[in-house]
C-alpha cells in the first residue's frame, strides 16, 4: 500500500481491508454503457476535495492535470453518489444522450 496524495494505492490483495472485494474487480467490467444519467464536473466549481473519488462505488473518478475531479464513463454506472457528496455542487447529473 502507498499514498498518492490524498489517494491511497493497494499494489496487491493483500494490502486490502478483510472486506474488501479482489483488486481489479470492475477493471475488466465496462459497466458504463447502461447508465440513465451521466455526471459532469463543472471545475470552475471543483475544489480538488476528493469526495467524489472517495464515495464513487464503481472507482470511475480520477483527478485531471489539475487535479480536478473527470470520470471515466466507460465505468460509470450514474448512480449519482458523487454528485450528491460534492459540498459544492460541481457534480450535476445530466440525461444519458441515446
Amino acid at each position: 500500500m502507498k499514498r498518492d496524495g490524498k489517494k491511497i494505492i493497494f499494489e496487491k490483495e493483500s494490502d486490502l481491508p478483510p472486506n474488501a472485494m479482489s483488486l481489479g474487480t470492475t477493471e475488466f467490467n465496462e459497466t458504463g454503457s447502461w447508465r440513465n444519467e451521466r455526471p459532469v464536473v463543472d471545475k470552475a466549481k471543483c475544489i480538488s476535495c476528493g469526495i467524489c473519488w472517495k464515495y464513487c462505488p464503481d472507482m470511475s473518478i480520477k483527478e485531471d492535470s489539475e487535479g480536478k475531479a473527470e470520470i471515466d464513463y466507460v465505468f460509470c454506472k450514474g448512480c449519482g453518489i458523487c454528485a450528491a457528496e460534492c459540498p459544492v455542487k460541481a457534480i450535476t447529473m445530466i440525461e444519458e444522450e441515446k
